[in-house]
């Protein structure tokens, strides 16, 4: 079971994407990541879901003039922010989650 202090920062590696999506994230992901497995697992886990949601929404943005593109931008923000929440409550709660439908590149 992870410390009280590597659930606090893994679930803050999620949170401070709502106002910082890249940097506080990668800032807090690169100080910790060599002192807990578990917050290194988590960090790697929210840039391949970072990726993996900038390309759907690049994918969606393109789609915009097949007029597909309207339905699936509001469904990939949603499930981003529903996915972020739920990564966040599991990494305060001590356990290890995978994102679906994302891309393993990290």
């Amino acid at each position: 079971m992870p410390s009280n202090e590597e659930r606090l920062m893994a679930a803050a590696i999620y949170l401070i994407s709502f106002f910082t999506v890249f940097i506080g994230p990668l800032v807090i992901w690169l100080i910790k990541k060599d002192d807990s497995s578990f917050i290194d697992y988590h960090g790697r886990e929210y840039f391949n879901f970072f990726i993996s949601y900038i390309i759907y929404s690049i994918i969606s943005g393109i789609l915009v003039f097949v007029i597909v593109g309207f339905l699936l931008l509001p469904i990939v923000g949603v499930m981003g922010v529903v996915f972020t929440i739920v990564g966040a409550i599991k990494a305060y709660e001590g356990q290890t989650y995978r994102i679906p439908l994302i891309f393993r590149i990290l």
